[in-house]
């Protein structure tokens, strides 16, 4: 399992949205997709 696999799994049992925990990372909610999509890890 990735790294966005295994973020996307964990947010999601917790029910937290994109922009919740950007907000707790100080990221952008685009980021979060990214990371998720595997698009980009920085």
């Amino acid at each position: 399992m990735s790294f966005g696999e295994n973020l996307r799994t964990v947010r999601k049992e917790r029910n937290i949205s994109q922009e919740e925990l950007a907000e707790q990372l100080h990221v952008s909610r685009q980021a979060i997709s990214r990371w998720e999509q595997g698009v980009s890890l920085s």
